[in-house]
């Protein structure tokens, strides 16, 4: 099996500051492995907006909170906003979080945890942008946005910003185990 150098950018802290350069780690695999999807995580748009000026020429599919992750009936991405990334040519995804949903209710009502809750944490070990990174890309694909036979590049974050980055064979949350991090292009040095 031939081998595959490629190099991995660790961030000294977390955050916003790293979004620039995570996007531009990203796009040079993009190109490199002519990677035709990309999922970027975006609550109000920020990093959805920075996004599009680098992938202008991929139409990547921005996944945003669910409506009500933070108060019922809010969608924290503005419509205005949401407005101008699809008129840039990106797809904009709202739905259940792959690591939330139910589990995440029975975990608030019955103060218990669900396996959903334990492959989410299990996953931040790694950073919190590998859990989001992970579960935007199975969303993505439960919609029908990507297709799970090819390779997809996913961009995330701690809090606000983009700081990690994911070379990711794809699949539907079903299909959980079916998903593979091929290769970490970037992420947070953790304490």
């Amino acid at each position: 099996m031939a081998e595959i150098s490629t190099q991995t950018v660790y961030f000294e802290e977390p955050g916003k500051k790293n979004t620039e350069r995570t996007l531009r780690t990203a796009l040079k695999r993009v190109k490199e492995l002519q990677i035709e999807q990309i999922v970027i995580a975006s609550t109000g748009g920020y990093t959805a907006l920075e996004a599009m000026e680098v992938f202008k020429d991929y139409n990547p599919i921005i996944v945003t909170h669910s409506t009500g992750f933070n108060k019922p009936n809010e969608q924290e991405m503005p419509e205005e906003i949401r407005g101008s990334l699809e008129d840039l040519g990106a797809k904009v995804l709202t739905s259940l979080h792959s690591f939330g949903g139910i589990g995440r209710a029975v975990r608030k009502q019955l103060k218990t945890y669900e396996l959903d809750d334990i492959i989410a944490n299990t996953l931040r070990i790694l950073g919190e942008g590998m859990k989001v990174g992970c579960e935007i890309t199975l969303m993505a694909a439960d919609a029908g946005l990507i297709n799970v036979e090819k390779n997809t590049v996913s961009i995330s974050g701690t809090g606000r910003g983009a700081d990690t980055a994911l070379v990711l064979k794809p699949a539907n949350t079903q299909n959980f185990f079916d998903l593979k991090v091929k290769e970490i292009l970037c992420k947070p040095r953790l304490d």
